[in-house]
């Protein structure tokens, strides 16, 4: 305890990484106000429960704002949707490919083409999270049908540029992450009831020791995915010596440190964001199309076997491609050849580059599967007996993100404090990510 309090003081006595924490949980204060607010002409008594289902998952993500009809209703999702767009453009298309790399000015040009297919996006979905969400009865008699639903896409629109605002300025003025800080912070607001529906409603006095089971059980699942987001592979890195003004430079081994999940959380986002996609537009057409009404009804169950295995497959793919076009092995075999560092047994250059492309391959491979097996336990949580809303903090989208954006918030911190020259924030063990001392290489 009293290592802790130390770490506390040795945290808010560095000005500026107090003004940053400060900042950040200014900006999700503003967050979680605006999940509140319902949308003009709207009587939140006449929605339904979205506790089930899909619209569950995607409700406990968004921090209830989804089932509130509220000005966040669709939340930072879109943003997340016309990202994926934009990173599968400068793949696929050479004019893309040559923005990205044009340095700071080509990344702004991506930034404000994002930001615009992001209000497309929005305005797309809102026409079917209106027509899904909100019941006709729960709309006011007093307003025209006409003019609620083009007002309404617009606050839509206006609450996801906001909320995409409020994730920017999370990254900038504060501890950095701020678009998968605002999802998490909407998955734990959902936590606590959640538990307590499950401990102390649902299951009684009856069930008391499945309870117990079912805390020990999760602790595992945490302990396990933990260790998924924590696992690296170290390659060994010798740097040849150099005689400078007589003194001798390198000659030391390092390593460079592949995690096995090199995607981190956003696999799972936008495979999320993928699957919602269906229900929303497929909503739309439902009532006049045979095909529309089967893609519905087969996306709108988050538990039947269709969708967890479309979901598997997607977070597979995701996890390959967000690590191709955030881990470069060229670029890293570069940077050892000009640092005069190689990999012993492997010659520099090329050879270099397509021996760490080989075990980035191999190890994202069991890393992916690894992610997809935890993505969908919710599914046999539920069917062991946990509850509904519980079962998705057993796993999936949820846990994988809280653990995923909470180590690397600690990471960032303890960097802060290395940097100070205080203690860590673990007094045994290390934690992995931008503390650790590797090579130059990345």
């Amino acid at each position: 305890m009293k290592k802790f309090i130390t770490t506390i003081k040795n945290i808010f006595s560095i000005e500026e990484l107090r003004n940053r924490i400060l900042a950040t949980l200014g900006f999700l204060v503003i967050f979680r106000l605006g999940s509140f607010v319902v949308l003009p002409g709207v009587d939140p008594t006449q929605l339904s429960d979205m506790d089930n289902g899909i619209f569950g998952i995607l409700n406990a993500m968004l921090g209830g704002s989804f089932s509130r009809a509220s000005i966040f209703g669709l939340g930072i999702m879109p943003y997340i949707s016309a990202s994926i767009v934009i990173q599968l453009m400068t793949v696929a298309v050479p004019s893309f490919q040559k923005m990205q790399k044009e340095g700071e000015s080509g990344r702004k040009k991506l930034t404000q083409i994002t930001r615009v297919l992001t209000i497309l996006v929005t305005l797309a979905q809102s026409i079917g999270y209106l027509k899904v969400t909100i019941p006709a009865e729960a709309i006011s008699p007093n307003i025209d049908p006409t003019f609620f639903t083009i007002s309404s896409m617009i606050l839509l629109t206006s609450g996801t540029m906001f909320c995409m605002w409020l994730g920017e300025k999370i990254t900038d003025k504060g501890i950095g992450n701020g678009i998968s800080m605002l999802i998490m912070i909407g998955i734990i607001s959902s936590l606590p009831p959640a538990a307590i529906n499950e401990f102390f409603v649902t299951n009684g006095i009856n069930r008391a020791l499945f309870s117990v089971v079912e805390i020990v059980a999760l602790f595992f699942v945490v302990v396990v995915t933990v260790a998924l987001v924590q696992a690296t592979r170290r390659i060994p890195v010798q740097y040849a010596k150099q005689v400078v003004g007589g003194k001798v430079y390198g000659g030391q081994r390092q390593f460079i440190p592949l995690k096995v999940n090199s995607a981190g959380v956003m696999p799972i986002i936008f495979a999320q964001a993928l699957m919602v996609l269906p229900t929303l537009i497929g909503n739309i057409w439902a009532e006049d199309s045979e095909f529309w009404y089967g893609v519905t009804n087969v996306f709108s169950s988050p538990y039947s076997a269709v969708y967890n295995i479309v979901f598997a497959v997607l977070i597979i793919a995701f996890t390959f491609f967000y690590t191709a076009i955030t881990v470069n092995p060229s670029s890293m075999a570069d940077d050892l050849k000009r640092n005069g560092g190689f990999i012993p047994g492997i010659k520099p250059g090329k050879p270099t580059s397509e021996f760490i492309g080989g075990v980035i391959d191999r190890i994202t491979l069991p890393g992916s599967i690894f992610l997809a097996i935890i993505a969908v336990l919710p599914v046999f949580a539920r069917n062991a007996g946990v509850g509904d809303q519980f079962a998705y903090f057993y796993g999936g989208t949820s846990l994988l993100i809280m653990v995923g954006v909470i180590l690397d918030t600690l990471q960032q911190i303890e960097s802060y404090l290395l940097m100070r020259h205080y203690e860590g924030m673990m007094k045994s063990g290390k934690m992995r990510g931008r503390s650790q001392n590797v090579a130059v290489a990345s």
